[in-house]
């Protein structure tokens, strides 16, 4: 896992297979929230993705271990609830 402390607001959030999944809206704890835009169905609230599927952050884009489609899938809620679980 990457250092979280260098995530800022507005970076772009790319998949490892080069695909832009979201926007950073900010950090929080060991989770980074994304922009409520980058929420799809769900864009009346945000999704969260787990400091652990950040592989580094290089210039203004965080880049994750896995692929942008994986990644999507392993989305949470803000009680960190699996989105795809609530789905489900």
């Amino acid at each position: 896992m990457a250092d979280l402390a260098a995530v800022a607001p507005h970076m772009d959030i790319i998949g490892a297979d080069g695909t832009h999944l979201a926007t950073v809206d900010r950090v929080e704890g060991d989770r980074i929230k994304m922009t409520r835009a980058d929420s799809g169905s769900h864009a009346d609230h945000h999704h969260y993705l787990s400091g652990g599927l950040v592989a580094a952050v290089e210039g203004n884009t965080v880049r994750l271990s896995a692929t942008a489609a994986s990644a999507a899938l392993l989305e949470e809620e803000e009680g960190g609830e699996a989105l795809a679980d609530r789905n489900g």
